[in-house]
């Protein structure tokens, strides 16, 4: 190369997508165990007093957190958490985010037999299986606390260390 080269110019990568405020979904996931909670009452309540307005009150307040603000919480994770860490070549955190991702699909999955039953106590029909409810619930609930957990010990550490080690790369180049 002669001394007049000009150096390579890398090609412009797209950026990274921020991460969202980790705040944010450290408190959906309290809303998720608090909403857990409601359902696990709901069916207590069922059973002492049957599909009242309090049990539709509630039914509907559970299924538009599920269909809505849980979604969107996955979505958002599947969006801007997970690309990072799994393009990040460390074979254990591949492995977990892979696992994670796989819960997403069967949190939906258990959901979607769920939400029809949770949908008729809401609308005040009587056709929905309170004993199909009573099993299924503890098995969603250990599903999602399990999930949880390892997102909050692990995967959300690790993708914060990540996009403070970018930032300060990006707080380096800048200066």
């Amino acid at each position: 190369m002669s001394a007049t080269a000009s150096p390579k110019v890398r090609p412009a990568r797209a950026p990274v997508p921020a991460l969202p405020p980790f705040e944010a979904l450290d408190r959906t996931h309290r809303e998720v165990m608090q909403v857990l909670g409601r359902f696990e009452r709901l069916l207590a309540h069922i059973d002492e007093s049957g599909a009242d307005a309090v049990a539709r009150a509630s039914a509907a307040e559970i299924a538009a957190f599920f269909n809505g603000h849980a979604r969107e919480h996955h979505a958002e994770e599947e969006r801007l958490v997970f690309p990072g860490l799994l393009a990040s070549g460390n074979a254990p955190i591949v492995q977990h985010v892979l696992r994670l991702q796989q819960d997403h699909g069967w949190l939906e999955e258990d959901w979607l037999e769920l939400e029809p039953q949770i949908d008729a106590i809401a609308r005040g029909y009587n056709w929905y299986d309170l004993n199909m409810l009573r099993a299924a619930l503890p098995i969603f609930t250990a599903l999602y606390q399990d999930h949880i957990a390892l997102e909050e010990s692990l995967i959300y550490p690790e993708a914060k260390r990540r996009q403070a080690e970018l930032d300060a790369g990006a707080r380096q180049r800048a200066s």
